[in-house]
């Protein structure tokens, strides 16, 4: 627990400062959509009491929370930018809105049109790694890939299997069509006031004493152009939900898709599965990257058309699993 508290104090610290320094603002969140299901995962502080759990499950489970929450300790090794997994699934993973990770526990396998394949918890979480920590997957069957699916399984605990009408999930209420009025200049401007304090001026995000506080949301420290976050209609939905921190529904519709677009108008590392030139990957993959602005010029320049590949020392890992030629 000390360790714990002693890796999110300065997060807490300067997140209380943010808020403290911003008007309060009422939460407004979307309504559930009739004949969707709502599931509350267990609290944390259940789980060592929980007696129902062999004591080494309970070690494991415990594992794959800690891995989730500072997925940065595999940094080198499996992640090779700023991101936690924490990063992109808030409230632990648990949280409505916020990408709850729970449902992969109870809607997998399934068909995956990303890959055009048949998908495990495994292979999800796999993505998660290759695009959105652009990295490397731990070992299917090794230990810490063993603590995160468990901790998903976990928080799973009493939801219904195979039911896809689950309220809350992903990030997809603002729909996939971005108004024709969206504007990068006024993202821009949204940017820097209410992004920028948390997220540098950059983009770069917030370091303290060596430790990541706050995600880079473009450049090298930030999710690569294959990840679900680079899609301009995810990340509108993500921001108008949860963003700024701890004022979730305090932007506009209008406002959350401007930032989505300013932001995914940054350069990031490179998609993994980048043939050599950007447009004709964004065509191999546009029901994708039609969502995004990868392979599209933007202030003069075609947006990936490059080798950078970030802190990782490779384009491709080994469990990439490109989709099957037609």
């Amino acid at each position: 627990m000390k360790s714990l508290l002693t890796r999110w104090l300065p997060l807490l610290c300067f997140a209380t400062g943010v808020l403290q320094a911003q008007p309060q603002v009422p939460v407004k969140l979307p309504a559930f959509a009739e004949g969707q299901y709502v599931h509350t995962p267990p609290s944390p502080d259940t789980l060592a009491s929980d007696t129902t759990l062999h004591p080494q499950l309970r070690k494991l489970i415990e594992r794959g929370r800690d891995l989730f929450l500072n997925t940065q300790q595999l940094r080198g090794k499996n992640v090779f930018n700023d991101m936690n997994c924490q990063s992109c699934h808030l409230g632990e993973g648990g949280l409505n809105w916020s990408g709850p990770v729970w449902p992969a526990a109870t809607t997998l396998p399934d068909f995956r049109g990303k890959n055009q394949r048949v998908n495990t918890l495994e292979d999800r979480i796999s993505d998660c790694f290759i695009y959105s920590m652009n990295g490397t997957p731990p070992l299917a069957g090794s230990e810490d890939m063993l603590a995160l699916t468990a901790y998903h399984q976990w928080l799973a605990k009493g939801a219904a299997m195979y039911n896809s009408k689950i309220g809350g999930r992903g990030y997809g209420h603002l729909g996939t069509e971005m108004p024709r009025q969206t504007s990068y200049a006024n993202g821009q401007q949204l940017f820097g006031e209410h992004c920028a304090l948390c997220h540098g001026d950059n983009g770069q995000g917030r370091r303290e004493a060596g430790v990541v506080i706050f995600p880079a949301v473009w450049g090298d420290g930030s999710w690569n152009w294959g990840a679900g976050m680079s899609r301009v209609p995810a990340l509108a939905s993500f921001i108008q939900n949860n963003m700024p921190l701890g004022q979730p529904g305090s932007l506009t519709a209008q406002q959350a898709w401007d930032l989505a677009l300013f932001v995914n108008s940054q350069e990031r590392p490179q998609d993994p599965r980048y043939t050599g030139d950007a447009a004709a990957t964004r065509e191999l993959y546009k029901d994708f990257h039609n969502l995004t602005m990868y392979g599209l010029t933007v202030n003069g320049k075609v947006l990936g058309q490059h080798d950078n590949t970030g802190a990782k020392p490779f384009l491709r890992p080994p469990g990439l699993q490109l989709r099957p030629a037609p």
